[in-house]
C-alpha cells in the first residue's frame, strides 16, 4: 500500500537503534505541552533540545523529530491508539507506542508498553489510512474547507507535500557575501548544500543541521528561510535608493532581504504593531548589517496617515491561516479553527484598504500570504479592486505557490500598481 511505504521508508535507520529512556520522557513531556497546555512546537522542541548538553546530534535529532512527527500525524495516531483529548500521560504513552511500532522499533520492556496491541496498531493503520482525513491526519473542518477551495485533486496533493517534512533553506545576505562563498565556508563546516535553480539567494541543506550554531551564522552571512518566502522581496522590485515600507514586518525575515536587494541604500521603513518583534528585527538587522533600516510601532492610525503615497514601494505581508507552511508547523493544524480563518479575512480586507495608501503614484504594491487559500489571495484582490482606493491601481501579475509543485512553502504575492 502506498501510504504504509511511505511511513515505513524511516524504519530502516531505527531498526539497529533502541530507544533511550530519557530521550523518550522528553518526548512524552513534550507532547503534553504541545498536546494539553498549547504551546507551539518550535518552543517546545527549541527547549527540549536544551535539556541536556551530553545529547550527541542523533539525540537531539531523534527529540527534534520525533515531536514533530507525532504533532504532524496527531490525527492517525490518536485514532490507533484510541485516546481522546486531554490527554494524560499514560494516553501519550499509548501514542507514542503507535508512533515507534509504525517506525519498526522492538518496544523494550517497559512498563509502559506492556499492553501495546501491536498487531492491532498495524491492522487499525492499513483500515485508517484508506480515509483521507486519518490517512493525512488533517480536522474535518479544515479538509472540507480546502476541498472546496481548490477542488479534491489539488487537495490531495497539497495535503500530502504538506505533510513532508520541511528543508532547511538559508538565505545568502549579499551585503556581507555570495552564494558561491557561503556555500564552500560551509562545505569547510560539512554542511552540504545545493544551489536551486530560479532562487538566486537560496541554499538548500542536504541533510539537517544546526546551522545556528555556525560562525558563519554568527556573522550574518545568511538567515533561515523558505525558498518561496525569499521570492516576495523580488516580487515587489526593490531597488537601491528607494523609499520602502514593509507593513507587517514581523520579525523581519523579508525585511532584511530587501535591505540586502537595496545595498543600504535608500530608506526601509519596518512597521508592527508589536515592539517586541521589531527588537528582533533590530537584533537580526545588527548581526546582518543592515542599517538602512528605521523602526515604526503602529500604536494608532496617524502612524500610517503620515506616510499616506510617501513610499515608492510598499510590502503588505499579510495575517494568514499559514495553511501554505503546515509541513513548518505541524502544530497550526489542531490549534487553528474555523473563526480565525473568517475573521483574518476581514483583517486581510482592512490592512490591504488601510496600508494601500502608503504608496505613492507611480509607486508598486504587494500583497503577499503563506497561505494556498483563493478566499485569502486572489479573491481578496479583486475585492480590493473594486472599492474607492483599490480603483487608483492597476494589477500587474500575481503568482501562486503550491508546496506540491515547488517542493517549497505554499504562498501567494500579488504585485499591483498605483496609476500617476
Amino acid at each position: 500500500m502506498l501510504y504504509l511505504v511511505k511511513f515505513n521508508t524511516f524504519a530502516p535507520q531505527f531498526f539497529t537503534m533502541r530507544l533511550h529512556r530519557n530521550l523518550v520522557f522528553t518526548v512524552i513531556d513534550s507532547l503534553g505541552f504541545i498536546f494539553n497546555d498549547g504551546e507551539y512546537a518550535d518552543k517546545v522542541v527549541a527547549r527540549a533540545l536544551k535539556k541536556d548538553k551530553r545529547w550527541g546530534s542523533s539525540d537531539r535529532k531523534f527529540v527534534a523529530e520525533t515531536i514533530y512527527e507525532i504533532v504532524r500525524w496527531k490525527r492517525l495516531y490518536t485514532e490507533i491508539a484510541e485516546v481522546k483529548e486531554p490527554y494524560d500521560r499514560d494516553n501519550l504513552w499509548r501514542v507514542f507506542a503507535v508512533w515507534a511500532v509504525m517506525r519498526g522499533y522492538n518496544l523494550p520492556d517497559w512498563k509502559y508498553f506492556e499492553e501495546t496491541p501491536v498487531r492491532r496498531i498495524k491492522g487499525r493503520f492499513d483500515e485508517l489510512t484508506r480515509i483521507r482525513k486519518y490517512r493525512e491526519s488533517i480536522p474535518d473542518w479544515m479538509d472540507e474547507m480546502c476541498l472546496k477551495e481548490l477542488g479534491e485533486e489539488k487537495w490531495e496533493e497539497e495535503l500530502s507535500a504538506q505533510n513532508k517534512q520541511a528543508k532547511v533553506i538559508l538565505r545568502v545576505n549579499t551585503l556581507k557575501t555570495t552564494r558561491e562563498k557561503l556555500r564552500a565556508i560551509l562545505m569547510d563546516l560539512e554542511i552540504d548544500t545545493e544551489m536551486p535553480k530560479n532562487y538566486p539567494d537560496a541554499l538548500v541543506l542536504k541533510e539537517r543541521s544546526n546551522v545556528f550554531m555556525t560562525d558563519a551564522f554568527k556573522e550574518g552571512l545568511f538567515e533561515v528561510q523558505d525558498a518561496s518566502s525569499q521570492m516576495v522581496a523580488r516580487f515587489l522590485d526593490v531597488k537601491p535608493g528607494m523609499r520602502v515600507v514593509d507593513t507587517c514586518a514581523g520579525a523581519g525575515g523579508k525585511t532584511l532581504h530587501m535591505a540586502s536587494l537595496m545595498e543600504n541604500k535608500g530608506q526601509l521603513i519596518a512597521m508592527d504593531l508589536y515592539e517586541s518583534k521589531l527588537k528582533q528585527l533590530k537584533i537580526r538587522a545588527k548581526r546582518d548589517g543592515a542599517f538602512n533600516i528605521e523602526y515604526r510601532i503602529i500604536e494608532n492610525t496617524k502612524i500610517i496617515k503620515r506616510l499616506h503615497e510617501k513610499a515608492d514601494r510598499v510590502l503588505i505581508d499579510a495575517p494568514c491561516s499559514g495553511l501554505g507552511v503546515l509541513k513548518r508547523n505541524p502544530d497550526s493544524k489542531w490549534k487553528l479553527q474555523p473563526e480565525f480563518i473568517d475573521n483574518i479575512r476581514k483583517v486581510q480586507a482592512e490592512i490591504l484598504e488601510s496600508y494601500s495608501k502608503i504608496v505613492k503614484p507611480g509607486g508598486k504594491l504587494v500583497y503577499a500570504t503563506c497561505s494556498i487559500l483563493p478566499s485569502e489571495n486572489q479573491e481578496q484582490v479583486e475585492r480590493f479592486l473594486t472599492t474607492d482606493i483599490g480603483q487608483q491601481f492597476t494589477f500587474i501579475k500575481d503568482s501562486k505557490i503550491l508546496a506540491s509543485e515547488s517542493g517549497f512553502d505554499g504562498f501567494y504575492m500579488a504585485l499591483l500598481e498605483r496609476k500617476k
